[in-house]
């Protein structure tokens, strides 16, 4: 029994486990266990706490990126109001203008009328005085004729002027 090598294995096993034990291996195993558990337990809180802010950074840039699509859509609109505004605006004042140009084109149409109108009344008024001078001086004769052509003409004139 003495004499087998499995039985001084076992001594030899028991003496290094010994050896261990008085050394205080354990404790120094459960430290270093301990504080890479530590380590570890640190750094996932790291990494959770790192979570949370990159998380709660995200949720800040969906915000200020829904914000700003907001504004984007609010500064369109304004945009389209303003040009159906300013589309309006220049309808109507393309109307006004056009009303204006209307008005003047008449205005100049019926001043043209009356002109023509004075003008035709001062012609007629011109041949009919010379018809009637000429029919006089043809039927009288002499000074009565010459006083009484004179007073007609100026007669004729009063009344048609």
């Amino acid at each position: 029994m003495f004499a087998d090598a499995t039985f001084w294995s076992l001594i030899a096993l028991i003496i290094f486990l010994g050896i261990v034990v008085y050394l205080g291996v354990p404790r120094y195993i459960t430290a270093a266990l301990d504080r890479r558990a530590d380590t570890i337990r640190n750094e996932l809180d790291e990494a959770r706490r790192l979570r949370e802010e990159a998380q709660a950074l995200l949720a800040e840039y969906q915000r200020k990126a829904r914000e700003a699509e907001k504004e984007a859509e609010d500064i369109l609109s304004q945009a389209a109001r303003d040009a159906d505004a300013l589309a309006a605006e220049a309808a109507e004042r393309i109307k006004d203008y056009v009303e204006r140009r209307t008005k003047m084109a008449e205005q100049k149409i019926a001043q043209a009328e009356t002109q023509a109108m004075q003008e035709v009344k001062a012609r007629s008024v011109d041949i009919a005085i010379a018809a009637a001078e000429r029919i006089l001086a043809a039927r009288i004769k002499g000074d009565e004729a010459t006083a009484l052509i004179e007073k007609s003409i100026a007669d004729v004139k009063n009344r048609l002027h």
